[in-house]
């Protein structure tokens, strides 16, 4: 993903202005560059952990109608709607690039009957499971109740940023 020369310490990070820290961290949580925004004055950050908590936070605490438009934000597993190049990635290493066109179908199916009940795409931390474990996830989920699926959807929104910002960053 990153080249050695994109890594960021956190020394760096705590250095930067607002702008370039929004810049360079806003597209952690996808399309939403608000939650660095917000995270912005917890600064000094004394640990990759504690950057994220405060990115998490500060999505967790918006009003309700932003934390769905960071929900909205992602894009639909698998689809070939355009997405960022953090998520391609990210579905390209889970096999999403891949499916045969069955699996399509059933996961455009299970993706459009998610979305038509829950209003938001369904998300999922994708690295480290395989195609198989994301239809079994989604086959599972679309049975919850919005309550469950609006807290799981953050809980992996959390876990995919993590990933992202231990990819950009380094605390050296």
């Amino acid at each position: 993903m990153n080249t050695p020369a994109d890594i960021l310490t956190l020394k760096q990070i705590n250095a930067m202005g607002q702008p370039e820290f929004v810049e360079r961290l806003g597209g952690i949580f996808e399309h939403s560059p608000w939650v660095a925004e917000g995270a912005y004055g917890e600064r000094p950050f004394e640990s990759v952990q504690h950057l994220h908590d405060s990115m998490v936070e500060t999505a967790r605490k918006a009003e309700p109608t932003r934390i769905l438009a960071l929900l909205k934000a992602h894009p639909d597993l698998a689809t070939r709607l355009q997405v960022t190049p953090l998520s391609a990635a990210e579905q390209q290493g889970a096999g999403l690039d891949r499916l045969t066109p069955e699996e399509f179908k059933q996961l455009t199916e299970l993706n459009a009957a998610y979305t038509a009940k829950f209003e938001f795409p369904f998300i999922l931390a994708v690295r480290g499971k395989n195609k198989d474990d994301i239809i079994n996830a989604i086959s599972r989920r679309v049975n919850r109740s919005l309550q469950e699926e609006w807290d799981q959807a953050l809980e992996e929104i959390g876990k995919i940023t993590r990933f992202r910002l231990e990819d950009l960053l380094t605390e050296e």
